[in-house]
């Protein structure tokens, strides 16, 4: 018979557990194989270094790293090819590039790998591997978990999974273009957005159960969009228009302002921003979201290089949609995502290994002056239920 001491250990341990699980979590992708040298040059690494991190938010402004993942991330691509359950019950991680060696050189090339992770073991753990389509980039879950969307941008088609539990299925493909770079589904689930990056337009994919279908109708965007984010009463969507084709190039951006109320969803206005926006990010409140800028921050010899990148503010009343302050914050930043109450940005800095914590008090925003190392270059984050 166990003492009394035990049986309180025990329970003590159980609490612990418990908690952990019932934290907010954020999923993290780091990449080893993609760095700059110190003119800013690309230096290709060797495969095998790369993470994903799980991360508890239990404490907003204290992240804790949970668990880390042995697998195979890029940040070719929208910092979108990750993402949590809608129940908190599992990941996907696309896996959009690798590197092989020719004649002794290091060469990144597309893979076609999608990861399944368990987050209810405990660790953490890989259950699954499927193979979906060239270079799957950004994905997104449905908002019932049913069903996941994954873009794959060399393949130029989206690959439909089945979620069953841990249990993940491709049941279609569906064509749509070239370049295809990420696909976000509506709130209510009967439509889904496909970001045509080369074509600057977005494709509107209609849902009904377990069909997915492209109607061919677009809409029209500024130049490379590159990432896409839908208000949560769905009658608005953001798109990153990265205009230099994936990287910075010393010109002012935009953000597409789209309204998709009514049978023909159209652009309504374009917003100013900085120099190749990325990552983006809709409170779930509705009231502000965050558009992230590169601003040359990885290219320290090129006459428009920034020595940060910087997140713009941009204030929703309605469909009106303004830009209301800049803030700086790390070298090279991708992902933006807001915590589950709204109260808290979280901005992953790639060179400099760390998040930029910003904090929320209505529309306004300020950096916290916190930074959440992490081991790795920061390539991609999304954020999961509260």
């Amino acid at each position: 018979m166990r003492s009394t001491k035990a049986l309180l250990g025990a329970c003590a341990l159980l609490v612990s557990v418990a908690a952990a699980h019932a934290a907010p979590f954020m999923i993290v992708g780091n990449d080893a194989k993609a760095d700059y040298d110190a003119a800013g040059k690309p230096v290709v690494n060797p495969t095998g270094k790369d993470a994903v991190l799980i991360v508890d938010l239990a404490k907003p402004e204290d992240p804790r790293i949970v668990a880390s993942l042995p697998l195979e991330n890029s940040i070719v691509g929208p910092p979108t090819n990750l993402a949590i359950s809608p129940n908190g019950a599992i990941a996907l991680v696309a896996d959009s590039m690798t590197v092989t060696q020719e004649n002794g050189v290091n060469k990144a090339g597309p893979t076609n790998k999608l990861f399944v992770i368990d987050l209810k073991a405990n660790p953490p753990n890989l259950v699954d591997t499927l193979e979906v389509g060239k270079q799957p980039s950004g994905l997104s879950f449905s908002p019932t978990g049913t069903m996941a969307l994954v873009a794959n941008r060399a393949d130029g088609s989206i690959s439909v999974l089945k979620i069953e539990g841990t249990k993940v299925t491709v049941t279609a493909t569906i064509p749509i273009s070239a370049g295809v770079s990420h696909v976000e589904f509506a709130p209510d689930g009967k439509h889904a957005y496909a970001v045509r990056s080369p074509d600057n337009r977005i494709a509107v994919l209609d849902i009904d159960g377990d069909k997915v279908t492209y109607n061919k109708l677009d809409i029209p965007t500024s130049l490379f969009p590159y990432n896409i984010v839908i208000a949560p009463n769905g009658k608005l969507a953001l798109t990153a228009d990265n205009g230099g084709g994936g990287s910075s190039d010393g010109s002012m951006d935009m953000v597409s302002v789209i309204d998709l109320e009514g049978a023909h969803p159209h652009t309504i206005s374009r917003i100013n921003v900085e120099d190749a926006p990325e990552g983006l990010a809709m409170s779930p409140k509705g009231n502000i979201a965050v558009v992230v800028n590169v601003n040359g921050s990885n290219m320290p010899g090129a006459w428009f290089a920034k020595k940060t990148g910087s997140v713009t503010v941009l204030k929703i009343e309605g469909k009106k949609v303004t830009a209301i302050k800049t803030i700086q914050v790390g070298r090279l930043p991708e992902a933006a995502m807001f915590s589950p109450d709204g109260r808290y940005i979280y901005v992953s800095n790639y060179l400099d290994n760390d998040f930029s914590i910003l904090k929320v008090n209505g529309t306004d925003v300020v950096d916290t002056g916190k930074r959440f190392k992490v081991p790795g270059h920061p390539a991609s984050g999304r954020m999961g239920p509260g």
